[in-house]
């Protein structure tokens, strides 16, 4: 049987937690199920309020625990009484844990009062010691374990029965179809796992941060943190950033739902602010962290445009919140909690800025993807990241937990987005493993990150070989980091299609032909689809012609923050299907996507990683089945790829590149945007061409193979 999972959220009883904790993480404890400390949050006349501890499991049902510290037990039973009436109440909200009247789980109550030496009870109100717990909770176990029953209490308690559900409700009938398929998926994860409970209730008193891949569920934890900590702490500031505005109302949406399953009512918005990271002059939607602290601290506010005319295009954000820092001498605190998502794709500036808007207590959680830009190893480390105090140590670091107990570093190492074929092939087109080397290139690898343990901590694991530099590898996802049921509701060449035809009209006639079989054959709403152009530079002229045919067809499509507001991405209320760029695709999933043009600068050899990311982000939007398409012979070459990759049954199985290959790569495949510029004008300037070779700014590499072998010619023409 396996352990306990202990999730520990905070009550006013830390001393009687702790013990109720560690008891069932010992050997003394009944197994198999799940003990939140300081959670759920129920409702009743006289207000809201935490249960002190709950431990739910198939073989116990639902036991609620009444914690007291000290030895003065008080009216215990009248405090048993209200427990189990209010956790009633919340269960009974749920049609599918009652049967006519009757609630189907079964709910026992105990005092526990570790500081007591002989507990004594009443009957049918135990109280109990640790030395005699566990013979308070045999007397509960049930005749006949159920499974299914404590999966469903524990999907309530979480209030995740209803967050994981589209917007837009579908009217199914064929049980076969996508659409019921889709439904019968989100049922499967309407519970958070271990990982996710933890990252959701434990808070502790100084930084978090929550690592995961795409699809683990980091956007709804942190929402979920949000309205818990909300409805707990009614009075506290709390701010939600992000860097894609389209998180905006799927945040807001988040948050209202859970608060009122937890709390009854919906979250003070004047306490809980969903604030983007830049922000602009206006007010209302307009506002953002970075513009509120340039206010707040009277110091100069860049918009992106001149920010980027001030601190160069790469990262201007970076620029701008570094310069705010450096003029705000002592920083407002303008909140007590920040909860920042999508931080792989904010500067570490950014973060320092929410760590300086923040009171004593530095109540900062960041959840990043670590391989949201696959040649990066997710953000810098803490230490370097927030820097030192005076004395030289790290203001943050990570390698203790909180004195709660609360964890301060979580991986979410599931992944409840993408099934097993759909993550290994955009990771495998991501990284380029069955790409074929070019001419000279002793690898077709285009990137790869420098931690090998990263590998095991976003799921998978060594089925042949090993991680050593210069050895061959094999690489796959388990059952437990790629749970089955993600795949087994259609086959392998349904989940996952690559097509190529000979010209854009031909694309665009069958993948409109597409969309409309899902949506009046298959049982599929508008919200279950997302049309994803990789290449953000070609999206609007791209997508016109695919957009007239769904017209033509009669179907609705917008294209995400240019028919729609920025913060808009889905549209359920005109049931239209969104057609967007890969960037606003972030932080978005759907049950179909249709990756169109995705032959696009797909071989060529400029900013090729960053090529091969947009692919693996857009991929990875799917949440169950995903169509690739292009045009033209380049496609040929994906397709040849995906082919190589599903032959290897979805294992990544390459030679692991040493150092010297490693530092080549991150040469050849960088982003080269800036040195494209570069080029262009050395036609005018060789001395800063020289200039620029010598300091590092430009690499051989970068030019090509005609201009090198003319610069050698001429150099040793002048030796000689």
């Amino acid at each position: 049987m396996a352990a306990n999972n202990v999730v520990r959220g905070t009550n006013t009883k830390p001393v009687a937690s702790d013990t109720l904790a560690r008891f069932f993480e010992s050997n003394q404890a009944p197994t198999g199920g799940e003990l939140f400390v300081g959670y759920p949050i129920t409702t009743a006349a006289d207000g809201k309020r935490p249960i002190d501890a709950v431990y739910v499991s198939p073989q116990h049902g639902v036991v609620v625990f009444d914690l007291v510290e000290g030895t003065d037990l008080g009216d215990f039973v009248d405090r048993q009484d209200d427990d189990v009436n209010r956790l009633d109440v919340k269960l009974r909200a749920h049609r599918d844990l009652v049967r006519r009247r009757e609630l189907l789980v079964q709910l026992s109550t105990v005092t526990f009062a570790p500081a007591l030496s002989h507990p004594h009870g009443e009957p049918d109100f135990p109280v109990a010691n640790e030395a005699t717990l566990a013979q308070v909770l045999a007397d509960f176990e049930l005749d006949e374990p159920n499974p299914e029953l404590f999966l469903r209490t524990v999907s309530a308690l979480q209030s995740m029965s209803r967050i994981r559900r589209t917007s837009t409700a579908r009217v199914v009938v064929d049980e076969n179809s996508r659409g019921a398929r889709l439904k019968a998926l989100e049922g499967s994860i309407a519970t958070l796992d271990a990982q996710q409970s933890r990252a959701v209730i434990e808070t502790a008193s100084d930084v978090q941060r929550i690592r995961g891949l795409a699809g683990s569920g980091k956007t709804v934890v942190l929402a979920l943190k949000a309205a818990y900590l909300h409805a707990q702490h009614p009075e506290l500031r709390i701010a939600v950033t992000f860097m894609t505005r389209s998180l905006r109302e799927q945040f807001r949406s988040l948050i209202t739902m859970f608060s009122i399953e937890q709390a009854g009512e919906e979250p003070d918005w004047t306490k809980v602010q969903i604030l983007p990271a830049w922000g602009a002059r206006g007010g209302g939607d307009r506002d953002g962290i970075y513009y509120r602290f340039c206010v707040e601290n009277d110091v100069a506010y860049y918009d992106f445009a001149s920010a980027k005319a001030q601190f160069g295009g790469i990262d201007p954000l970076s620029g701008a919140c570094s310069a705010a820092l450096d003029a705000a001498s002592e920083p407002v605190q303008s909140f007590d909690v920040v909860l920042v998502d999508e931080a792989q794709d904010l500067p570490p500036s950014f973060l320092r800025m929410c760590y300086q808007m923040l009171g004593p207590v530095k109540r900062l959680v960041y959840a990043y993807d670590e391989l949201q830009n696959l040649n990066a190893s997710g953000l810098p480390p803490a230490e370097e990241i927030f820097g030192t105090d005076r004395d030289g140590r790290p203001l943050v670091t990570f390698d203790r937990d909180d004195p709660t107990g609360a964890r301060r570093d979580i991986i979410l190492y599931k992944c409840y987005r993408n099934s097993r074929p759909v993550l290994s092939t955009a990771h495998a087109l991501g990284f380029g493993i069955f790409r074929t080397p070019p001419p000279a290139q002793s690898t077709g690898l285009v990137q790869i990150f420098e931690q090998k343990d990263l590998w095991g901590d976003i799921g998978y694991r060594v089925t042949d070989g090993s991680l050593a530099d210069g050895a061959r590898v094999r690489l796959a996802r388990t059952r437990d980091s790629s749970p089955l049921f993600l795949e087994n509701h259609s086959p392998i060449d349904d989940l996952i299609e690559f097509r190529r035809f000979e010209t854009a009209a031909e694309q665009a006639r069958w993948v409109a032909a597409q969309i409309k079989q899902n949506l009046e054959v298959d049982e599929m709403v508008a919200n279950d689809i997302i049309v994803i152009n990789p290449d953000p530079f070609t999206t609007r002229n791209n997508v016109g012609i695919l957009r007239k045919q769904l017209v033509e067809l009669d179907i609705d499509s917008h294209l995400a923050g240019v028919d729609t507001r920025a913060d808009v991405f889905f549209s359920p209320e005109s049931s239209s299907v969104t057609v967007t760029g890969v960037y606003r695709a972030k932080g978005n999933e759907a049950g179909m996507v249709y990756v169109v043009n995705a032959q696009e600068k797909f071989t060529s050899g400029a900013n090729l990683a960053q090529v091969r990311n947009r692919l693996f982000t857009a991929v990875t939007r799917s949440k169950a089945w995903v169509r690739v398409t292009g045009v033209g012979p380049e496609m040929d070459a994906l397709i040849e790829e995906f082919n190589r990759i599903k032959a290897s049954d979805f294992a990544l199985d390459f030679v692991y590149p040493n150092e010297e290959v490693r530092a080549k790569l991150r040469i050849v495949h960088r982003d080269k945007s800036q040195v494209v510029k570069k080029l262009r004008h050395y036609g005018q300037s060789l001395g800063e061409l020289v200039s620029d070779l010598e300091r590092g700014a430009v690499y051989t590499e970068d030019l090509d193979a005609e201009t090198v072998a003319r610069l050698r010619a001429l150099l040793s023409d002048t030796d000689a």
